[in-house]
Parts: structure tokens; sequence; C-alpha cells
């Protein structure tokens, strides 16, 4: 079987959005991409569900559930059910970390996408990581 390939923000947009569009309004959520070391998908991991305004992230799981599942880099993805394509300054918190973790793990973190109904914007994209 052929796993798909990462190459861009765009693809990843592409893979996880169908699955996500029933609940991507309604309540805030995080997911991380699994990806083998030629960016090629493991899986996609549900983490952390929320409420409309905000979701509690924990790293320790993050980066248990890539060491589990033999990751060698990993893209995290949250919904804003608001539909508000900007990054608040708990979404740079938190990336910042989870890179920084990562780094110290040789786990690289490859993006942060947020997604909404309509679109989706990259921190990697947009050089904010």
């Amino acid at each position: 079987m052929d796993l798909p390939q990462i190459t861009c923000s765009k693809d990843v947009y592409d893979l996880v959005y169908p699955s996500w569009i029933i609940d991507i309004d309604h309540r805030e959520s995080f997911k991380i991409l699994l990806l083998s070391r030629a960016n090629r998908v493991l899986g996609i991991s549900n983490m952390f569900t929320g409420g409309l305004s905000g979701v509690v992230v924990d790293p320790k799981l993050i980066f248990q559930t890539a060491l589990k599942c033999n990751s060698s880099s990993i893209v995290l993805m949250h919904n804003h059910p608001s539909g508000n394509l900007v990054a608040s300054d708990a979404d740079f918190k938190i990336t910042k970390k989870i890179v920084e973790i990562g780094k110290i793990l040789d786990l690289p973190v490859l993006d942060h996408i947020i997604f909404t109904s309509e679109s989706f914007y990259s921190l990697a994209d947009k050089g904010e990581m």
C-alpha cells in the first residue's frame, strides 16, 4: 500500500480536511499528523478536544504518541471554530514549546496548521515557527 506523501501544507489540508469537516465548526480540537522519514503519512491522531474557544494541549502526550508510532516528524493541527485564521498568542506559545521539545528528541515539528471550515493557515509557510 502506498502511503500518502506530504510535500507542503496544502497536502496536509487536502488529506485531513475531509475527515474533520463534520466537527470543525463545533468545538476546538488538536490533532497530529505522524510522518515517516520520507514524509509518508503513518497516521493521524486526534489528541485533544476542547470547547468553542480553546483546547488544552499536553506536549508529553503528543510525543508519547509520536514515539510509540515510530514517527520521524510530526505536523501539529488544530481548528478555530470561529472561522478566524489568525494564530493567537497561545497558539504561538504552545507551538514554540512543542518545537523545542521536538529538537531535544530529534523528532522535528514541521508545521502547525490552523483549520477552519473555509481555509487553513500554516505557521511554517508564514515563517512563524
